[in-house]
């Protein structure tokens, strides 16, 4: 039998089997607290509900994650340097000068930037 026809057939029944072993054998005693809004089991402080979050970060992981894929397709091209032709290293160096002008135009406008735009409290 084919390994991935194998594995179609293996992981759906696996799993099924897994679920139902938790749902029969999982205790089932809920108390207050936990099916409270706050699971924490601390009373919610109204009016104060949420913190202050900055933008920034989660703009800084974004590129961080942009810029980290980009190492993922620089792998294969390096592997396979040696095979590809005057084309593909062509297409590999148009790739890296977008992405590095896509850099230049991150730091540009200052989106790495943590200490200038976050407001003194």
């Amino acid at each position: 039998m084919n390994n991935i026809l194998m594995l179609f057939i293996f992981v759906p029944i696996l799993s099924g089997i897994l679920l139902l072993l938790n749902f029969l054998l999982a205790p089932k005693n809920a108390y207050e607290s936990k099916v409270s809004a706050y699971e924490c089991g601390f009373s919610p402080i109204y009016g104060q509900t949420r913190n202050v979050f900055y933008i920034n970060f989660y703009i800084v992981a974004m590129l961080f994650l942009i810029f980290d894929l980009e190492i993922l397709l620089l792998f294969p091209i390096a592997v396979t340097l040696y095979n590809i032709s005057v084309f593909g290293f062509t297409i590999a160096l148009i790739f890296f000068i977008v992405l590095t002008i896509g850099f230049i135009l991150e730091i540009g406008s200052g989106a790495i930037s943590m200490a200038s735009s976050n407001p003194k409290n």
